[in-house]
């Protein structure tokens, strides 16, 4: 059974889990929302989204240096308890965020950080772009925005995706990492430099 763009987001909003666990739980289910439910809770996805109101205080800052010692990153991830924090999946998750800083230059955690004077003159660009194209202004209003998509894919940590599986974004990382450890895990935030750039 096909299963439209739609129904995967549908049930994302529902759930919490990433697109391609929904896409597979829809598949699996033929299509059936509730069962498709079910198979994402039995696999411990959907809980992952129930904790995210779970206060997150404990957790790690970390370091990374990336060879050739001209682009660092510090980083901190919050989860649940102490006892988490302290494990090698846990650090291991962190370590590799912070790698992912390195490699794909995030400006932000999450599209809600980007400050909205920055979308409004991303969007006038965008828009501003695509008027020769002579389509009309609805087709115009859907290009826009999937541009806009694009841009905080681009520029937020959670959208980027995961430089060691492209069909993984690295929030559907965390949110794995959440369901496996069953604490609520967040980025809290981060800092890149770069040799020679403020």
């Amino acid at each position: 059974m096909a299963v439209t763009a739609d129904q995967v987001r549908e049930l994302r909003e529902r759930t919490g889990a990433g697109m391609m666990e929904c896409k597979k739980a829809l598949q699996e289910s033929q299509g059936d929302f509730e069962k498709a439910i079910e198979v994402l809770r039995k696999s411990g996805i959907a809980r992952a989204a129930s904790r995210s109101g779970r206060a997150a205080s404990e957790g790690v800052v970390e370091a990374y240096i990336h060879p050739g010692n001209r682009v660092g990153v510090l980083i901190e991830v919050n989860c649940e308890t102490d006892f988490v924090a302290r494990t090698d999946e846990f650090r291991e998750l962190v370590r590799n965020l912070a790698m992912q800083v390195a490699a794909a230059g995030a400006e932000f955690v999450r599209r809600e950080d980007v400050p909205t004077e920055r979308v409004e003159r991303e969007r006038e660009i965008l828009k501003s772009q695509t008027e020769g194209q002579g389509k009309p202004a609805a087709i115009l209003d859907k290009i826009v925005t999937g541009r806009l998509e694009k841009f905080f894919a681009e520029i937020c940590l959670l959208e980027q995706p995961y430089i060691r599986d492209d069909k993984t974004t690295v929030g559907d990382l965390v949110r794995q990492a959440s369901a496996k450890t069953g604490e609520n895990i967040q980025v809290r935030r981060f800092a890149r430099y770069r040799l020679g750039q403020e």
